[in-house]
């Protein structure tokens, strides 16, 4: 595992055989694993694959049939004060208050925390300049663009200066500029802040962008993990993509036994070509399936 510097060899979260249903279904299956301090972990698989779930359930908005989470190698408890301070998290969905403007959403999460006066005010401003809302501070959150509504919905979790962050599907619904801007931003958070940041997505770009580790769900059960690089790797960094009545991949370690395979199959019934191994050819390689959207 290549992780950053400020990284702790100790973990500081601790999954342990997480299991949810729901009816019969299971939505999470005997998960185990493990997140390093300072670390940016991504949870990558399709939609339904129980990625939401599981952090429901890490952060403690939902109680494992069976399982733990464990922080600082002390076991996750809904009623624990010190975790939701520990902790922020930012939903899939905007659920700022569409009628307040920035401050006041802001000021409301800051009171339910219990801040109060000059310390209330400072986390306020200091919240709106890092996530660069300053100029916009007296807008009603209903006239922000997407990209500002999401970064007002981080800003919010970041008031009371917690040192994990949970995201699910961060940058779902923003346009591709949009979402590079709010990939900087999470960068932003992780080096400046030393936060440790655990996100869910399903797109590719955006694990690879931002993540110093992978995880691939599917189907509620871990596939493989390790970094982008090494998962890669592991299969070759180069792909021979066979198009005849299927489409069939060969992975090579070498671009040059790529194009020798490549000339000693080409005839005018099938064609191909060389490409780099993308993460979409892990999953596909472990699946069987394609992740649905690509950034």
């Amino acid at each position: 595992m290549i992780l950053q510097q400020h990284h702790s060899t100790k973990p500081v979260i601790e999954v342990r055989s997480l299991t949810r249903h729901f009816a019969k279904r299971k939505a999470v299956d005997e998960m185990s694993f493990s997140i390093q301090r300072g670390e940016v972990c991504a949870f990558l698989g399709p939609n339904g694959a129980g990625k939401t779930t599981t952090i429901k359930m890490m952060t403690g908005l939902l109680e494992p049939d069976s399982g733990t989470v464990l922080y600082d190698n002390i076991e996750n408890r809904s009623n624990r004060h010190d975790l939701r301070r520990l902790i922020g998290v930012v939903p899939q969905h905007n659920n700022v208050d569409k009628e307040l403007n920035a401050v006041e959403n802001l000021k409301v999460h800051g009171l339910l925390y219990k801040m109060r006066g000059k310390a209330l005010q400072r986390a306020i401003d200091e919240s709106l300049e890092f996530a660069g809302l300053t100029e916009h501070k007296h807008k009603p959150a209903s006239k922000l663009s997407g990209g500002m509504k999401r970064k007002l919905v981080i800003a919010r979790a970041l008031m009371h200066q917690p040192k994990i962050l949970f995201l699910d599907e961060p940058t779902v619904g923003l346009d591709p500029l949009s979402r590079r801007k709010m990939w900087a931003f999470l960068q932003k958070i992780n080096k400046e802040r030393d936060c440790t940041i655990f996100l869910t997505t399903h797109y590719i770009e955006e694990a690879e962008r931002l993540s110093d580790r992978v995880i691939f769900i599917d189907s509620g059960k871990i596939i493989t993990q390790g970094t982008a690089a090494s998962l890669k790797q592991h299969l070759g960094p180069f792909v021979l993509e066979i198009e005849s009545e299927e489409v069939q991949h060969e992975f090579f370690s070498n671009k040059e036994h790529a194009l020798q395979r490549l000339t000693h199959i080409s005839h005018d019934s099938i064609s191909g070509r060389i490409r780099d191994t993308t993460l979409e050819d892990v999953f596909l390689h472990f699946t069987g399936k394609r992740l649905i959207k690509n950034a």
